[in-house]
C-alpha cells in the first residue's frame, strides 16, 4: 500500500543519513520533499501542514542540531512523527461488556464490509471467542446470503434474516439469539449508505440506539485516499465510531488514509484488510507500519505469521525427520510452500523484511505469488515415488510432468534446480549445528540492509 510513498521517503532521507552537520537550509529542503512525498500518497492537506510543521519545530532544536548523527536523528523524528498521525499504538477491542458483546459495522458502500465481518469473525474465533455475525443489509440482493456463506467459511454462528425485515428488529433478534446461545461476540452488519443519504444515516442512528454496541466500527476502502477521512467524519457526527477497519490495502492505495483517518476523526485504526481472503486481518500498529513506510520493514509482524499460521505439527515432523537422517523431498519442498502461501506468499514476506525497499523496481516487480502456484502445480503433477526420489526423474518424465502442469520442460528442470539447492541446505539443518549451521552458511548472501 506504501510503496511509493515508501519510494518517495526513502530517495528523500537517504541523502541525510551520515551527514555530520544539518543547516536550516537543508532541512528546508527535506520536508519540502517530504510534503511532496505525502501529498502524492494522497494524504489530507491538513494533516500534511501539521506534520511538516511538528517534524520542523524538532528538527530545528537542539534534538538535531547537537547530535552527533543529526541525518539519523532526523530519519527518527520523520518516524516518531508517523506513529503519532497514526496512533501511538495499536488499540485493541473493548468488549468487556456483559456477553454478548455488541459490535455494529458501517461503511460506504462497496467498501467491503460484509467480507470485514467475515474476517473479524474469524479473527476472534482464532482467539477463542464464541462468534455470531447478522446481516442488517435488507437493501442490497443477496448481501443475507453473502454473510451466510462466509460464516459457514469460517465456521461461526449466523443469525438469518430476510429482505422484508426491519433492520431494527433483525438486529434486536440476533441480540436476543446470541443471548440464548451464549455468544461472546455479535457482529452486526449494515447496509453500506452514502454519507449524504440521510434516511439512511437515520436508519443506522436508530440501529445504534436499539442494541448499544460497545464497539462501532467504521470500514473504509484505503484506495479512497482523503476521501476516505471525509468520509470517515461525516459517519463520526452520525454517530459514536470507536474505530476504524482500512480495507484493500493490498490494492494499489497510496497509503493516504491510514495516515489521513486518525487525525481527523480523532479514532484509531484497529484493523487493517491485507487480501481477499477472510484470513487477510491484522491488528493496525502504527510503529510497524511507520518502520515499513521508512523501508525498516516489520520482523515482530512476520513472527506473529510465523507463530499463528505455521503448522506446528508439519514443522516438528519435518524437524524430526531431518535429525534422523531422512532426505528432504519434494512432498516436504510443497509443504513449505504451502506454509508460505498462508503467510501472504512471497509479497507479503518481501513487505516485512528490512531493506527491501532498497531492491529496484524490475526486482520487486518479479516477487510475485505466480511462481508459487507453478512451483506447486509441477510438484503435483509427479507421481508419489517422483517426489520422494526425485533422482528418478528423467528427460520423458520430464516432458510428462511439464504437460500434466502446463508448464515447459524449462520451467521442471529450474524447480528440480532449485530443490537440490534447498535440499543442501536442508542437509546442514539436519547436521550438528542446526539452524545455526544452516544461518552461518547463509551469512553474507542476504541482500543489504537498506539505508536506514
Amino acid at each position: 500500500m506504501f510503496e511509493n510513498l515508501t519510494e518517495r521517503l526513502n530517495r528523500t532521507l537517504r541523502n541525510l543519513r551520515g551527514q555530520g552537520r544539518l543547516t536550516e537550509d537543508n532541512i528546508r529542503d527535506t520536508l519540502r520533499e517530504v510534503r511532496m512525498a505525502l501529498l502524492e500518497a494522497d494524504v489530507a492537506l491538513p494533516v500534511v501542514k501539521d506534520f511538516v510543521e511538528r517534524v520542523r519545530l524538532r528538527a530545528i532544536g537542539k534534538e538535531v542540531m547537537e547530535s552527533l548523527t543529526p541525518g539519523q536523528e532526523l530519519i527518527r523524528i520523520v518516524r516518531d512523527e508517523l506513529i503519532a498521525v497514526m496512533g501511538e499504538s495499536n488499540e485493541e477491542l473493548d468488549l468487556r461488556a456483559r456477553p454478548p458483546a455488541i459490535v455494529l459495522m458501517a461503511g460506504l458502500q462497496g467498501c467491503g464490509k460484509t467480507t470485514t465481518v467475515a474476517k473479524l469473525a474469524r479473527w476472534l474465533k482464532e482467539r477463542r471467542k464464541s462468534v455470531m455475525v447478522a446481516s442488517c443489509d435488507v437493501y442490497r440482493p443477496a448481501a443475507i446470503e453473502q454473510l451466510a456463506t462466509l460464516a459457514r467459511e469460517v465456521g461461526v454462528e449466523f443469525h438469518p434474516s430476510h429482505a422484508g425485515e426491519d433492520p431494527v428488529a433483525i438486529a434486536q433478534g440476533a441480540v436476543a439469539e446470541a443471548r440464548r446461545r451464549l455468544a461472546d461476540v455479535l457482529l452486526l452488519d449494515t447496509a453500506g449508505r452514502l454519507h449524504i443519504d440521510e434516511g439512511m444515516m437515520e436508519e443506522i442512528r436508530r440501529l445504534h440506539a436499539a442494541v448499544q454496541p460497545v464497539e462501532t466500527l467504521f470500514v473504509v476502502d484505503a484506495m479512497t485516499g482523503q476521501d476516505a477521512a471525509r468520509a470517515a467524519k461525516a459517519f463520526h457526527d452520525a454517530l459514536p465510531l470507536t474505530g476504524v477497519i482500512l480495507t484493500k490495502a493490498d490494492g494499489d492505495a497510496r497509503g493516504g488514509a491510514a495516515l489521513s483517518v486518525r487525525h481527523i476523526t480523532g479514532k484509531p485504526i484497529k484493523f487493517i484488510g491485507t487480501g481477499e481472503k477472510t484470513a487477510a486481518l491484522e491488528p493496525f500498529y502504527p510503529d510497524r507500519i511507520a518502520s515499513r513506510i521508512l523501508g525498516m520493514g516489520d520482523v515482530l509482524g512476520l513472527i506473529e505469521d510465523v507463530e499463528r499460521k505455521v503448522d506446528r505439527e508439519q514443522a516438528v515432523k519435518l524437524a524430526t525427520k531431518l535429525k534422523k537422517g531422512k532426505g528432504f523431498d519434494l512432498e516436504d519442498f510443497r509443504d513449505q510452500l504451502g506454509q508460505m502461501k498462508k503467510m501472504g506468499g512471497l509479497a507479503g514476506l518481501v513487505d516485512k523484511l528490512p531493506g527491501m525497499s532498497a531492491l529496484p523496481a524490475g526486482v520487486k516487480s518479479q516477487v510475485n505469488d505466480r511462481e508459487l502456484v507453478r512451483l506447486e502445480a509441477i510438484i503435483n503433477s509427479m507421481t508419489p515415488q517422483e517426489r520422494r526420489h526425485p533422482g528418478v526423474i528423467n528427460g520423458s518424465r520430464r516432458k510428462r510432468i511439464a504437460h500434466g502442469s502446463g508448464t515447459q520442460v524449462q520451467d521442471v528442470n529450474r524447480l528440480l534446480k532449485q530443490f537440490t539447492q534447498m535440499q543442501k541446505m536442508m542437509k546442514r539443518v539436519g547436521k550438528k549445528g542446526g539452524l545455526a549451521g544452516l544461518l552461518r552458511g547463509l551469512q553474507g548472501r542476504m541482500p543489504p540492509a537498506g539505508p536506514f
